[in-house]
């Protein structure tokens, strides 16, 4: 990875006449949305956008009134080592099998690991892959569970435990149990608050509750660990850029400040930049750090694009850096895809070996 700091003003720059007679390196993404010029049209406003937040008035939120010394132009040249939507299909096909949302014993992962020999996909981006899967599975299939409820709740008031059943219906332990739980009547606030309190449960209801939790992977109420392993890969991220002298404000220096302001967090990326940072020559305004793959997929690819059209209407152009790579085939209007290649994945890597049991 090679990158360049040119340390000039932006208001000193004269882009077009250093870049007249040039021929500008196509940027990986740039051919296939060529093809569609509304998206094409997107893009160019976004990157417009990014441009402009050093000279509009007023400023974008959070982004500081005066930067001294000025800012800075940073070319950073990503390498990318994108899976192709081919790939991802048939690693789909060997990772998801009926009923398994839970964590998988090692002679499954095996199992997968020799069915993957020949694909250029690692094991840890297939193993993220299922997540997708299975979490889209899971959303599109939930209002298809709770029309079941009833039938639920009678066979589990029968005896079958929850795991029988959430295998029975292909849906993740947990959100069976919620659909237990709705066939007795109640409404999604009660569920809400039982769920969060085990103790208060009779004796087979925790015991199931608490039997879903560790086979749920999916929609397990716990998800203190995965939020803590996204924390620590942001954190790879700061001392990345840190190391190439890129200056940058923190989702937490946001949040402070508009908590203040707004009297809540309103737009906070991981990452916003205080310098001109462009990788792979386009101008990247924030970075949003994600600690999985980057799926081709519909309910991912919706629920990330409306993060970054938040991003985008604010601040203009960003990327995002996915722990474990990213489809080619994934398009997030306003945003470049990147994966983890230049990153130093020391810290993540302690944590995980730390947080094994």
């Amino acid at each position: 990875m090679g990158l360049t700091a040119l340390g000039v003003p932006l208001s000193e720059e004269k882009r077009e006449r250093k870049s007249r007679g040039r021929r500008r390196p196509k940027n990986r993404f740039e051919g296939r949305r060529s093809n569609n010029p509304a998206r094409r049209n997107e893009q160019s406003e976004s990157i417009k956008r990014a441009l402009a937040r050093f000279s509009v008035v007023p400023k974008p939120m959070g982004f500081p009134s005066e930067i001294d010394p000025p800012p800075r132009t940073i070319d950073v040249n990503w390498e990318l080592n994108a899976v192709s939507k081919n790939t991802q299909k048939k690693a789909g096909e060997i990772v998801m099998r009926r009923g398994e949302f839970g964590f998988l014993p090692q002679e499954r992962v095996d199992e997968i690991a020799l069915q993957l020999d020949g694909l250029s996909i690692s094991l840890e981006q297939a193993l993220s892959l299922r997540n997708a899967l299975n979490q889209e599975k899971s959303v599109y299939s939930h209002h298809k569970l709770m029309r079941r409820s009833n039938e639920l709740s009678r066979r589990y008031n029968s005896g079958e435990d929850v795991i029988s059943l959430s295998k029975r219906f292909d849906a993740p332990p947990v959100n069976t149990f919620r659909a237990i739980l709705s066939g007795r009547g109640w409404g999604k606030n009660r569920i809400k608050e039982f769920l969060k309190h085990p103790s208060k449960m009779d004796d087979r209801d925790r015991e199931q509750f608490e039997l879903a939790e560790s086979l749920d992977r999916v929609s397990s109420v716990n998800q203190d660990e995965t939020h803590k392993a996204s924390m620590v890969f942001e954190d790879v991220l700061y001392l990345f850029f840190d190391s190439i002298g890129v200056r940058y404000r923190t989702q937490e220096d946001l949040m402070a400040e508009q908590k203040k302001t707004e009297g809540r967090a309103v737009i906070t990326p991981d990452l916003l930049m205080i310098d001109d940072v462009r990788i792979n020559g386009v101008p990247c305004a924030w970075i949003d750090a994600k600690h999985f793959f980057g799926a081709d997929l519909k309910f991912p690819r919706k629920k990330t694009q409306k993060q970054v059209d938040r991003y985008v209407a604010e601040y203009g152009h960003g990327a995002i850096v996915y722990r474990h790579g990213f489809c080619d085939g994934l398009v997030i209007n306003g945003a470049e895809q990147l994966d983890a290649s230049p990153l130093d994945l020391t810290l993540l890597d302690k944590f995980h070996e730390e947080s094994s049991p």
